[in-house]
Parts: structure tokens; C-alpha cells; sequence
């Protein structure tokens, strides 16, 4: 398996576990798994965060389809699991997130009302760790049952560590796979310099590879996305929003930013389509402040 670190810390298997949180008040630690069938008629996420400073753990998990159909579980007080395998109980649902093999194989178990996961996200290409922050992505195949049906899928799951301040920072992130079996992922924030942003590809049938010079710009109907270009040297993807399935974020002081998040369809200039996810966050005064690098 091929591991590609841009960053400045040892990426290991060790990184699939728990880390010593720091003292911040918004420190956390992220767990990300997304999901979307091949024909881009169903797909989903879930997220685990742990704010251990803030005595809580917030759990996203939801599932949408082409026509519009969207059933969610967001809850932003629940307890921090304990154990090397977190279990997540809130109101009428409960998780469970395991690595099954570090960096090669994670699974995802969720019981809720309208919303029964059991999913394994397995590695496809390899696995990228970011240059800007610890934090490393996965592209993935995904088997499992959705409502006792069976799913076959593909998308990333990721894992971070540190400190998010989702009240002050603006950022696109996205990632989704071709028909012809090459994966994509880009991600570019507001940090007010110019900086090389976090891109790979996955060739059909190979190995993750950094992709260097990329760059985003999108479209908004209102506040809400519409269309976005994702640039990487020698090919441009357009990406269009299928279902939206958004979160609202509080802060501990009460700033309030909103999370459009969306499964997706992708399309390259030479004609090859594909399905992912994408989310342009946005803080207080995103439009105002003139932080949104992708207007």
C-alpha cells in the first residue's frame, strides 16, 4: 500500500487510534466516512468528533438519494465514548466506528430510526496525509447493507487531530470517483496566503499520487452552492450538487456557520462522470469578510 505524506509528522498505523488531546477549548478529533453508489442514486456520511475540552462528542450520520429523500441524525451533545472502538448512544440511535485493519479496512455500524448502516470501507490506492494539518484521507471501495439491503459504493473516510475553529475559517473540500475507476480528491481553505492545497488522484487500477497546482471555484445561487470547477493540471471537473444534506454548527460563544454538504455528480472536461461528495463551509460574515476564496 502505497502512504503519501506531505506533512512534517510520521504517518503510521499507529495514527488510526485515539490521540492525546491538546489543552485548547476546540480541540478535536474527526472521523469522517462518506459514501455514494455508482449510479449516484444513493449515498451518505457519517462524522464523529470528539471535543474532549468541551465535554462532548458531535455525531452526524445521514443518507440521501437522486429524488430528493433525506434521513439524518445530528447530534451535538452526545457523551465521548470510551474504549479503543468508539460506541456513540444518543436519543434513539447508537454507532459503532472500528479500524478492522489500520489504514486498509474501517467499519461503521449505525441503528437509528429510517437509518441502519453496516459498512466497510476498504482502501483503494492508497492513503494521503495532509501538509497542512495532521490529517490523512482515504479513498475507498464500500460494501456493507444499508437498511439490511445490499450497498456497493465508493468514497473516502479521513481522520484528524487537532484544532477546528469551524467559526473562522472557510474551506471546499472534495472527493469523488470516475467512471473509469480514477479517484479524485481536492481541498483548498481561506488562510489569506496562497498556499499548495491537499489534491491527489488515483489512476484506474493504481497507486494515490499528490497532484500539484490545484485549484477550485464556485458558483452560488443565494447562499447556496450551485456549481463548482475543481482544476488540476491537465484536466478541470465540474462538480453539481445531487442532495444536499447540511448541518448548522454553534459555537461555545454562539457564532453560528452553516455546512453545505452534498453528494454530488462529477464531470470532466474530456466527458468521464462520477459521484462523490463536496462542502464549502461556511463561517460568520463569509460573504461580507470576503473570506470565501471560491466566489
Amino acid at each position: 500500500m502505497r502512504i503519501v505524506n506531505m506533512g512534517g509528522w510520521p504517518l503510521s498505523h499507529e495514527d488510526e487510534q485515539a490521540h492525546e488531546p491538546g489543552g485548547e477549548p476546540l480541540w478535536n478529533e474527526s472521523h469522517y466516512f462518506d459514501f455514494v453508489s455508482a449510479d449516484g442514486d444513493l449515498g451518505g456520511y457519517v462524522r464523529l468528533g470528539l471535543y474532549p475540552n468541551w465535554k462532548r462528542a458531535w455525531f452526524w450520520a445521514c443518507l440521501v438519494t437522486r429524488d430528493g429523500g433525506l434521513v439524518a441524525v445530528t447530534d451535538h451533545e452526545a457523551p465521548l465514548p470510551g474504549g479503543p472502538e468508539p460506541v456513540i448512544e444518543g436519543p434513539g440511535y447508537e454507532a459503532t466506528l472500528s479500524t478492522t485493519e489500520p489504514l486498509s479496512t474501517a467499519r461503521v455500524r449505525l441503528d437509528a430510526p429510517d437509518l441502519a448502516l453496516d459498512l466497510e470501507w476498504r482502501t483503494a490506492g492508497g492513503v494521503y496525509g495532509y501538509s497542512l494539518t495532521p490529517r490523512y484521507e482515504i479513498p475507498c471501495e464500500i460494501t456493507g447493507t444499508i437498511g439490511g439491503a445490499p450497498f456497493h459504493g465508493y468514497g473516502e473516510r479521513d481522520h484528524s487531530w487537532g484544532v477546528r475553529d469551524w467559526w473562522s475559517i472557510s474551506w471546499l473540500w472534495s472527493s469523488g470517483r470516475l467512471e473509469d475507476g480514477t479517484h479524485l480528491h481536492g481541498m483548498q481553505a481561506n488562510l489569506g496566503m496562497a498556499l499548495p492545497w491537499p489534491a491527489f488522484r488515483v489512476p484506474p487500477g493504481g497507486e494515490i499520487e499528490h497532484v500539484a497546482g490545484f485549484s477550485a471555484s464556485t458558483a452560488f445561487d443565494g447562499d447556496r452552492p450551485a456549481e463548482t470547477v475543481l482544476r488540476f493540471p491537465g484536466t478541470t471537473t465540474t462538480v453539481r450538487p445531487i442532495a444536499f444534506a447540511p448541518v448548522t454548527l454553534t459555537s461555545p460563544e454562539g457564532a453560528v456557520a452553516e455546512f453545505p454538504r452534498a453528494m454530488c455528480e462529477f464531470e470532466t472536461e474530456d466527458g468521464r462522470r462520477g459521484h462523490g461528495w463536496t462542502e464549502w463551509h461556511q463561517p460568520p460574515g463569509w460573504r461580507e469578510h470576503g473570506w470565501h476564496p471560491l466566489t
